[in-house]
Formats: structure tokens, C-alpha cells, sequence
């Protein structure tokens, strides 16, 4: 924190600084040898510099520079689960033309079958978050966790250049066929949990795949539309061109540079024109298609289908779904249903808090171990 507010606060020093940050923790200690567990846990704070440098270079003056940073970041990564004992199981899972990549971590290789929590990510976190927010938990706890990229996240938005589609079903289904043959599963006890807009992506798997058992999201998100900018919401009518218009002419013009990498940042895992545009240094000019998109992810008619045990999480000062839990929760009348509220008296307000993820874990698992078939 010292270095990042030191080298001063834009896009440009964040980028640079995080970015020096994880080549310095790939690199070696001077004057001592670090251990193979040191040389692990570096590699995991790496990842994690590279995912801010990430989150960040739109704005700076090397957009460019953005598939090289997640490279980085994912090979820190991929440094950091091949010192994990044991080593997650990785493979490609089918999904379309373009495979899933999955890192399916055990407690021990024994073998014997074990609940599994499928962990899911946003619109912009990375793998390492997933880390985070619960798969040290779930080995502590005897638990297999598993952790993917999806459409729209980490290799298939930034190698592979695949969108976000609004019928996740369709991602977490092959997910579910690709551990249900495995011998090492309890495929009665398979969890799914979301993180940020992950807590509508995974509520919507859940409303079709009937094979998970239980359900987290963290926080409900019945439409990640809402948490665009007014002023950019009512711009979009049905005619493209109308919008496009209005978008070019009116609302491009008036942007400032922090709240035009914003922008970037937010619409590039809608929108393949839109993230190569932003490489490049330029705004993109069709705001319809990927808008549309978006509005497409409402999950208000779809979440009375579902029917297993479902924990919410809402969250004080709550910046992007600011009342959606609790219309989730409301909507939940065909399952068992929790509202797991954080506030600021123990540090775990605002989206996703950030400062609490341990807070998370305990409540995510305490819940799972009651609400689970067998326990």
C-alpha cells in the first residue's frame, strides 16, 4: 500500500507498481534460498499484483499490454498450484469450440469420495479470488473445490476471446458431467457458489442443472444491468442505430479519461470489438450490442425455479447490486432459503468484502455442513 500511494494514484502508477510488484515476488530473495512453500506463496501474491495490473492497464498508457498481464498473472498462477500438495488435477473441460479450463483441488490423493464446491467467479476477478474466497476452506474441511474459467473470465475472455452468455447452465453443466465421473466425488453433495456478478451467473446454473445441491451467491444479482450507470441505461432503445448515435455523438464526447477506461473496463467480457478496441487505445462504437447483452443476464423470471438450499449474502454499503439480495431472496419461495448480512461493525461491508473474505468461508461452509444431503 506504502509503494501504490508513494508512486501516486492513476491507472498509469497502479498499473506499473502492482506490475513490478509481481515481477519482484517471481524473482529471488536476496541474500537466502527460499523454501519450495515460499517460492509457492510468492507465486500466489504475484497473481494476485498481476490481477490488479490487470484490472488497471485499460487506463494506462500500454493498454496494449493487457493479454501480456494476464499471462503473467496466469502463470504465476499455474506456478502456484504446481507446488500445492497435491497439485490441483487440471484438464479442459468441453464447452462449444473453446474448453473450460479447471483446477480441481483435493484434500489428499486417497481417492475417497468427498462433497465438492464449484467455485465461480465474476465480470473481472481472477483465479487467485477464487483462492481467496474458498479453497483453502474447502480442503480444511475435507471438501474437493473447483475452480474454472467461464466465458467472459480469465483465458476465454483474454487468449481465447469468448464473450459472457446470459445461459450459464450451459457452462456449469459440463462442469457437473466432468465431476460426476470421477470416482473421487460424492456426487449428492455438489455446492455452487458465485462471487460478485457470480452471484447471478451461478443462481441461473442452478435454476436448470439439477445435480447441485446447494447454492451460494454472494451477493444475489437478479440483473447486472442495474448496476451500470443510469445515464448510460436509457440510452439504449430498440433501434441499434438510434443508440449507436446517441453513444457517439453525445455520450463519448463528454467522458473524461478515468471514466472512459471505466467504461472499457466494464463492457470488454460483453463485447470482443469492444476489449480489442480498448487495446488499442479507443473507445468502441458499439455500446448497443453489448448492452444488450447485458440486459439479457436478468434472472428475475428464472430464480422461482430454483429449488435447493440457497445462502445469500448481502452487504452493507453494498455498491453495484444495492437492494437485489433481498429481491432474490423474496423470489427464492421454492427453496430453503438465508440471508448472511455484513456489516461494517466487523470490517466485511461493501461488494464482496473485501477486507473479510475469511468471513465469507466460515459462513459459506459452517451453512453447507447443515444444509447438505448426509449431514
Amino acid at each position: 500500500m506504502n509503494a501504490i500511494n508513494k508512486a501516486g494514484l492513476s491507472a498509469q502508477t497502479y498499473t506499473d507498481t502492482f506490475r513490478r510488484l509481481g515481477d519482484q515476488l517471481l524473482g529471488s530473495p536476496q541474500g537466502f534460498t527460499h523454501d519450495r512453500q515460499t517460492t509457492r506463496f510468492r507465486a500466489l501474491r504475484a497473481a494476485q499484483y498481476y490481477g490488479q495490473a490487470l484490472f488497471f492497464v485499460l487506463g494506462s498508457d500500454d493498454p496494449g499490454k493487457e493479454q501480456q498481464l494476464y499471462r503473467a498473472g496466469r502463470g504465476a498462477w499455474d506456478k502456484f498450484c504446481g507446488l500445492c500438495e497435491p497439485a490441483p488435477v487440471t484438464a479442459k473441460v468441453p464447452y462449444g469450440k473453446t474448453p473450460l479450463p479447471v483446477w480441481f483441488f483435493r484434500p489428499d490423493t486417497s481417492g475417497e469420495r468427498r462433497p465438492t464446491v464449484i467455485l465461480t467467479n465474476g465480470s473481472d476477478g481472477q483465479n487467485v479470488d477464487m483462492w481467496t474466497y474458498g479453497v483453502p476452506t474447502a480442503l480444511a474441511r475435507g471438501w474437493n473445490a473447483l475452480v474454472y474459467d467461464g466465458p467472459g473470465q480469465g483465458q476465454l475472455l483474454f487468449d481465447d476471446q469468448v464473450v459472457f452468455t446470459p445461459r450459464w447452465e450451459s457452462v456449469v453443466t459440463p462442469l457437473v458431467d466432468w465431476l460426476v465421473a470421477r470416482s473421487d466425488m460424492d456426487t449428492d453433495r455438489i455446492a455452487l457458489t458465485g462471487l460478485s456478478m457470480g452471484g447471478n451467473l451461478a443462481p441461473r446454473a442452478a435454476a436448470f442443472e439439477n445435480r447441485i445441491a446447494a447454492l451460494v451467491a454472494m451477493p444475489g444479482c437478479l440483473s447486472p444491468w442495474l448496476a451500470f450507470p443510469p445515464e448510460l441505461r436509457k440510452i439504449v432503445t430498440p433501434d441499434k442505430e438510434k443508440t449507436n448515435t446517441i453513444w457517439n455523438k453525445e455520450i463519448v464526447p463528454g467522458l473524461l479519461p478515468d471514466a472512459a477506461a471505466t467504461i472499457k473496463k466494464r463492457m470488454e467480457p460483453f463485447s470482443l470489438p469492444a476489449m480489442l478496441d480498448a487495446r488499442k487505445g479507443k473507445m468502441f462504437t458499439d455500446f448497443w450490442t453489448p448492452a444488450k447483452l447485458i440486459e439479457s443476464m436478468d434472472i428475475t423470471n428464472v430464480v422461482g425455479r430454483i429449488k435447493v438450499p440457497t445462502l445469500l449474502f448481502d452487504y452493507e454499503y453494498e455498491q453495484f447490486y444495492p437492494g437485489q439480495t433481498r429481491q432474490m431472496f423474496d423470489k427464492l419461495t421454492g427453496a430453503s432459503r438465508y440471508l448472511g448480512k455484513f456489516d461494517a461493525t466487523t470490517g466485511a461491508q461493501l461488494h464482496c468484502s473485501p477486507m473479510a473474505p475469511q468471513q465469507h468461508c466460515d459462513l459459506v461452509f459452517d451453512w453447507l455442513q447443515d444444509e447438505l444431503p448426509g449431514n
